[in-house]
């Protein structure tokens, strides 16, 4: 028979074991957890790195489109942009003219004018009868019947013609509404147009000064770059 001492000789040898197999079992949890945490803190630092990627992408990008529409303004001359002063129908007669004057409408919100009347001019290069039937539905379903998406600003009488010969359209079935858009621009956009900062840094030449937006193009500026690195901080 075993005596007391040897009984609890073995439960402490007992008890030694089973806090030794439970903190090996802790500390083998403990190290999961943390390599877990430490992937996850990596993943999470991947992402914030792509995401730092796709903000000096985007800076690029939007970098890149200013300077492509400079470019494009550039190939007007303030001598040729002067011009555009003189009468509304030399500045529609010139391509870029055109676009300059779209742009303006477009900061008035009032641009579906231009288009109505550069649909117009398109509608009467048509030839085919088939054709002119369906063109000339589609711009009365865009710009003349009420509630049209781009309705322009016509009388009831000139809108009433027109419904009326839309069955059995011509080529100069919107002449008189394309008269009138073009007066009431004349009149009123045109004039406003000239006094636009959209004109005025046409003929001052202002636009013609690429270089240093290419430049820049290529990399940050000083205080862009101080965000970036503020960013970088927060996310390492």
């Amino acid at each position: 028979m075993e005596t007391p001492f040897v009984l609890f000789s073995q439960l402490n040898m007992c008890e030694s074991k089973e806090k030794a197999f439970f903190k090996l079992m802790h500390s083998g949890t403990g190290k999961e957890e943390a390599s877990k945490e430490a992937k996850t803190r990596a993943k999470e630092k991947r992402n914030r790195l792509s995401l730092l990627v796709q903000k000096l992408d985007s800076h690029e990008e939007t970098r890149s489109s200013r300077f492509g529409v400079l470019a494009k303004e550039s190939r007007v001359s303030p001598e040729e942009a002067v011009k555009w002063g003189e009468s509304f129908d030399k500045l529609l007669s010139h391509r870029d003219g055109l676009d300059a004057f779209t742009r303006f409408l477009k900061t008035e919100f009032s641009e579906e004018n231009i288009e109505f009347w550069i649909a117009c001019e398109d509608f009467k290069k048509n030839k085919e009868p088939q054709q002119i039937t369906f063109k000339a539905k589609a711009i009365y379903e865009k710009f003349i019947q009420s509630d049209a998406p781009q309705e322009v600003n016509l009388d009831f009488h000139t809108k009433e013609v027109i419904a009326k010969s839309i069955t059995q359209p011509t080529l100069h079935s919107f002449d008189a509404a394309q008269s009138r858009v073009y007066q009431l621009m004349e009149q009123d956009s045109y004039t406003r147009f000239l006094k636009s900062d959209i004109y005025l840094e046409l003929i001052e030449g202002r636009s013609r000064r690429p270089t240093n937006l290419r430049r820049r193009s290529r990399s940050f500026t000083y205080n862009e770059f101080q965000d970036v690195k503020s960013d970088v901080a927060i996310w390492l």
